[in-house]
């Protein structure tokens, strides 16, 4: 078998000690690839042979980007959405529904297109692991093919139908709930991993997002739950309860909340790009790590609250505004996302792990925030196959 030796890595995060922890990284280190997995880790002086040798130079090289929360499934734009907020119009989930219409009128072909699109973009940026929810569609015929079409490109697939009430439900929230456990569910379960819910004032209640939970759970689908983006709510107690893997945004949780995530498995993956957007308060997340909470960071692409798929972007600013050290930021992009996604395989540079490293055209992990919107993603490999590069 064909072996690829990288050597001459400056400094190494190899994310198999706590998140911060020194001995998550080595110096002057090398990585053997086989196949597609990590076959070897180690100083480069002690090094193996193989069939190609790649000398970093120096620089850095770090797990790829799991990134666990993404719409990437959809057609229109709202830029005069984000132009109107950012002149003081406060964001509320309605404007999903102008993205439904436009999703609905596009076809199989357009959205392919525009998905792959958006998978490349995130790979050029050192995404290697993607997840990819439904939720721009909203009714059976096209909830379906927007999962189809995501299980495309990842295996990690949610589906998302209970986004918001559509326009033709308005007033009958009840009513699209039985639709979505019922023969919404029932069409897209077969290309689903995940069941996910917006539980939050203006999309579904505690009970609605329960009845949509657990439909999935009974049809073998992992939960994960976006909650507490617009103000508190009981949406992190029912997502603990129901053991979902991850709570996504998180933005107002009380003590009450980060307490029940401490003492639990479900990690908080926050999405520094929403905030940014929408000029919500950015989560305290040195708060959530000093109380124990585990924590993700991921891009949330979508068309309406953080139109980026810039990892590194994501990390400068959990550094910057949200309390994270540059080390606990790339873990929490990486092992982090990984866990949200309870995937044992990636999130980090070991043997048996997936061969998905990034080179960065820098010498350490800390110019991901040192050096924001300078695009460092110098190679990418994906399952042990260079997949980008930036020469």
């Amino acid at each position: 078998m064909n072996t690829t030796l990288l050597t001459g890595i400056g400094e190494l995060t190899t994310n198999t000690a706590a998140p911060g922890d020194p001995c998550g990284t080595l110096p002057d280190a090398a990585v053997l690839i086989e196949g597609d997995r990590i076959a070897w880790v180690g100083a480069a002086v002690d090094a193996p042979t193989a069939t190609t040798v790649i000398d970093a130079g120096g620089r850095a090289v770090i797990p790829g980007f799991v990134d666990s929360h993404s719409h990437l499934v959809f057609a229109g734009d709202r830029a005069a959405e984000f132009e109107a907020r950012m002149a003081g119009r406060p964001y509320t989930a309605g404007g999903i529904r102008s993205t439904v219409a436009a999703t609905r009128a596009a076809t199989d072909d357009e959205l392919r297109a525009r998905l792959n699109g958006f998978v490349a973009e995130l790979l050029a940026q050192g995404t290697t692991t993607v997840e990819i929810k439904s939720g721009y569609g909203l009714s059976v015929a096209d909830e379906e093919r927007l999962v189809r079409l995501a299980a495309e490109v990842t295996p990690e697939v949610t589906f998302l139908g209970a986004h918001v009430v559509p326009t033709e439900y308005t007033d009958r929230a009840d009513a699209y709930v039985d639709l979505v456990v019922g023969p919404m569910l029932d069409a897209c379960a077969p290309f689903s991993r995940w069941i996910d819910v917006f539980c939050e004032t203006g999309a579904f209640t505690v009970a609605q997002s329960r009845r949509v939970l657990e439909a999935g759970i009974a049809r073998g689908l992992a939960p994960r739950v976006h909650a507490s983006q617009l103000g508190p709510g009981d949406g992190v107690r029912l997502a603990v309860e129901l053991g979902a893997a991850s709570i996504d945004h998180g933005t107002y949780l009380t003590e009450a909340d980060v307490t029940a995530l401490a003492v639990s498995d479900t990690v908080l993956t926050l999405l520094p790009g929403v905030e940014f957007s929408t000029r919500q308060p950015y989560p305290d997340a040195r708060r959530l790590l000093d109380a124990g909470v585990t924590v993700a960071l991921a891009c949330d692409t979508n068309p309406g609250s953080s139109f980026t798929s810039s990892m590194p972007f994501c990390i400068a600013i959990a550094v910057r505004d949200m309390g994270l050290t540059p080390a606990e930021a790339v873990w929490a992009a990486t092992a982090g996302g990984a866990l949200a996604l309870r995937r044992d395989d990636i999130g980090a540079i070991a043997p048996g792990r997936r061969a998905d490293l990034v080179l960065l055209d820098a010498p350490t992990r800390i110019h991901l925030a040192y050096r924001p919107g300078v695009p460092l993603v110098d190679r990418v490999w994906k399952d042990g196959v260079l997949r980008f590069t930036a020469r």
